[in-house]
């Protein structure tokens, strides 16, 4: 055949292409339980982390996520964490960002009276200012933080707000919106929480 024919340029052209996606799909077809099975214990780490539970290797995380019960109490979905006799529990939740969904895990003690922790899944929010909500300070604001008038507000930014009593925490600086958009999200889902377990806050 002649190489510089049309008929050859395509046919090698489809030869290749079809080997090419063959090798995909081979790779695709044998990475998605492991890629599954990565995807399912990060989700587990993000709830025991909002719980208070450390765990930090697959083999602790799925370890530790076996003493986590997940129950249906009101239609909402809560993993319960019994620590002592202090019951915790945690939501998944999706609120609205700035730019799009913003997607965590909000945990509080049984009574309603504390939030235990939080962790944020997935945002898309502005890199260096709303999207700092993922940093590690913003979320450990909330650890044991005493939750007054039935909601968590976030106040102006300021220089560390360490007080567990008074039920704020600081905004980002730079991020006025998100900031409110994350106020808006805690005192919906602990509206949600406190139903789903007859709390009234």
């Amino acid at each position: 055949m002649n190489k510089q024919s049309l008929p050859y340029t395509i046919g090698f052209t489809f030869f290749i292409s079809f080997i090419f996606v063959l090798f995909l799909s081979f790779a695709h077809h044998s990475t998605a339980p492991r890629v599954e099975q990565n995807r399912e214990v990060t989700r587990q780490r993000s709830i025991l982390s909002a719980l208070g539970v450390e765990a930090s290797t697959p083999a602790e995380v799925q370890k530790a996520f076996k003493t986590v019960e997940e129950v249906e109490q009101g239609g909402i979905t809560l993993f319960r964490f019994t620590e002592g006799e202090t019951r915790v529990y945690a939501k998944e939740f999706v609120g609205s960002g700035v730019w799009g969904p913003i997607e965590g895990i909000l945990a509080v003690t049984g009574d309603m009276a504390r939030a235990r922790g939080l962790e944020i899944v997935d945002q898309t929010e502005t890199p260096g200012l709303g999207g700092r909500i993922t940093e590690r300070w913003f979320k450990e604001q909330l650890r044991d933080l005493r939750i007054v008038d039935g909601t968590i507000r976030v106040a102006a930014p300021g220089e560390g707000d360490s007080d567990k009593e008074n039920g704020k925490i600081d905004a980002i600086t730079g991020a006025t919106r998100t900031s409110e958009r994350m106020g808006v999200i805690f005192k919906n889902e602990l509206e949600r929480i406190a139903s789903a377990l007859g709390v009234e806050l």
